[in-house]
């Protein structure tokens, strides 16, 4: 919260500072940004429709009952499919991955989805591809996967 107001504060603090150098440069800008958010207005509010349905669908308790600590190879796969494909916020995401190991979920299974949850974007891929392009999008996308994998196995040996 207090860091949230500190950001909007120093935003705003600079915004002045460049509106008193610049007015015609600064209401440009402005008129950009804003253009933007219009434009991407579309794939935010579905990012936050399917936040709302991950929300809704994956319970840890459901989460648990397919990823338990017995579960093996297909749970840690089933468990980064499922991390790829949902989109939940990260101050969602570490309290799930305690909550799913508190109710009996294994530490690779868990990791997969967490670090998958975390660096993989399938649903948000429309939007990534719109601003960066598909090449980055897709390169990023492949990289965050394999990245994920290679957590997953360490922790698998670690733990």
């Amino acid at each position: 919260m207090i860091s949230g107001i500190v950001l909007y504060s120093i935003a705003l603090i600079l915004i002045l500072v460049s509106f008193t150098k610049d007015r015609k440069r600064t209401f440009q800008a402005l008129k950009k940004a804003f253009m933007v958010f219009k434009n991407l207005l579309p794939e935010i509010l579905t990012i936050m429709l399917f936040i709302g349905l991950s929300l809704a669908i994956l319970t840890p308790e459901k989460i648990s009952v397919i990823i338990g600590e017995q579960s093996g190879v297909l749970s840690v796969i089933g468990a980064t499919v499922i991390g790829s494909l949902a989109l939940i916020p990260s101050f969602i995401v570490f309290p799930l991955g305690a909550t799913l190991l508190e109710n009996g979920a294994g530490y690779p299974q868990v990791a997969a989805l967490v670090s998958s949850l975390m660096a993989i974007g399938v649903i948000s891929y429309p939007m990534e591809k719109k601003m960066f392009g598909a090449t980055f999008a897709l390169t990023r996308n492949i990289g965050a996967l394999v990245f994920s994998i290679i957590f997953t196995i360490i922790i698998w040996v670690v733990m």
